[in-house]
């Protein structure tokens, strides 16, 4: 019997929380939506380890970072060779594999076909139509696949709604009307004045930029404007009568920081809005339909999950576990307490439980914020009120707990915790750690300088 075919859609930076399906007010994934009842919906699906590296190492290993060994944006070198990825394990049962838009990145070894599409651009480059080149790429490939026998798995890297978010009409304006560059409103000085990221957003956001709300507006027409995308892609599969002999997932990488906790529109912070992300499964002869499930699960369950769908045997002893029995309600959840780490432009680790989230500075960070953050996430889920002085023994039983999870973990794995070996994780060779906020302020940058001075010097003549 042919195995089921299996498209996973990783969609980049994509929030849950601003996913009409996951509750939020805007009409934002009306496709992804009625996709969703045809399926199972994960509410509390979390990346435990960000940002996209390791991410998706362990979301395609279904490990987690002790066994990948990969915590940083930056990693250096390959993954570990005694890890076998998601593509390696179904290629050796039969499956041709490609995958779209993650060339080279060390999280991506072992497809047998890669394909590229334009992905990035700025202010001159608007509108950018990345899902529909995408699409360009990924359809043909799609309908090459289904017209062969064997099984396929096809993984879709969406750079829809990572910034720049400058999504085309109608979506640009379909959740804002107003001026955006309002001299009265001044919600973007925060923003613009941050160095380290100014001039990145100068050379896409509008010359003259004040309200924050148009910003939001354009990566939540961003998320609209993937959606429609994914319609048109997933009416192939329906149209080709595939749909029901694959298993299609939604999910993404890591969530976004808008206007929260000072980490403006990236993707950096172990807040929840960078740890809350979608999984929605769809695969009609062993998912239930119209389900939800509440259960506690992330990135290292999915394949497990994949390959409990497909049949598969690996004999492979996964760090994730499998979610049919939690489908299933055999089982109320996994695990609800979980180790969580950041190592873009920060270097930071924690433990996140249902109620609680303790945050932890390896060094000093760009932000100036506290060594130590503690988050009571019934009481404050938005995470703005730091009770660490107020409660120290939480503290001290939070860090008790991680620190017995972590001693647990480099026991069980012979290796050692990979956030306290990262190097010049930074991208600035020979710097080593920084040893002061101010230092890592001044030393980090992105963007084109000269791009932002001349849209800003543009501007100034209208």
């Amino acid at each position: 019997m042919k195995k089921p075919n299996i498209l996973l859609i990783g969609i980049d930076s994509l929030l849950a929380d601003h996913m009409s399906c996951y509750g939020y007010d805007r009409l934002t994934t009306p496709h992804i939506d009625k996709f969703a009842q045809g399926g199972t919906l994960f509410t509390n699906y979390y990346c435990p380890n960000v940002p996209t590296t390791s991410g998706y190492g362990c979301m395609l290993t279904g490990m987690d970072v002790f066994s990948t060994q990969m915590v940083a944006l930056r990693h250096q070198g390959p993954l570990r060779p005694e890890v076998k990825t998601l593509a390696e394990i179904l290629g050796d049962h039969g499956y041709q594999t490609t995958c779209v838009g993650f060339t080279g990145n060390p999280a991506a070894r072992g497809f047998q076909k890669y394909l590229d599409y334009v992905s990035w651009g700025d202010w001159d480059d608007r509108p950018l139509t990345k899902a529909e080149n995408l699409n360009e790429v990924a359809i043909p490939e799609l309908e090459q696949l289904i017209d062969d026998d064997a099984p396929f798995f096809l993984f879709l890297r969406h750079m829809d709604p990572h910034s720049p978010y400058l999504p085309p009409a109608p979506y640009d304006r379909m959740f804002y009307h107003g001026d955006e560059c309002d001299p009265d409103n001044d919600s973007m000085d925060p923003v613009m004045d941050f160095k380290p990221f100014c001039d990145y957003f100068a050379s896409w956001m509008p010359p003259g930029i004040s309200d924050k709300d148009h910003i939001i507006a354009q990566y939540d027409g961003a998320v609209a404007y993937l959606d429609a995308c994914l319609a048109k892609l997933l009416r192939v599969l329906e149209d080709s009568g595939v749909l029901e002999d694959t298993i299609v997932i939604i999910n993404s990488d890591h969530g976004e920081t808008l206007y929260d906790h000072e980490c403006w529109f990236d993707h950096h912070g172990i807040y929840d809005v960078t740890l809350h992300v979608p999984l929605i499964l769809h695969y009609p002869a062993k998912v239930p339909a119209n389900h939800v499930v509440e259960g506690y699960t992330t990135h290292p369950d999915l394949v497990p999950t994949l390959l409990d769908l497909a049949g598969i045997d690996s004999g492979i002893d996964f760090d994730g576990k499998s979610l049919l029995p939690m489908i299933a309600g055999e089982i109320p959840t996994h695990a609800p307490e979980f180790y969580i780490t950041e190592c873009t432009w920060m270097r930071k680790h924690g433990w996140r439980t249902p109620e609680w989230k303790l945050i932890v500075a390896l060094e000093p960070d760009f932000h100036f914020k506290p060594e130590v953050e503690l988050y009571n996430l019934i009481q404050d889920p938005e995470e703005n009120h730091n009770l660490a002085e107020e409660l120290p023994e939480v503290v001290a039983f939070l860090r008790t707990r991680m620190e017995e999870w972590i001693a647990q973990r480099e026991k069980e794995t012979s290796l050692p915790n990979p956030i306290h070996h990262q190097g010049d994780w930074h991208g600035i060779a020979g710097l080593g750690s920084f040893t002061s906020s101010q230092q890592a302020y001044d030393t980090l940058h992105i963007g084109d300088a000269n791009t932002a001075k001349r849209l800003q010097a543009e501007s100034r003549k209208k």
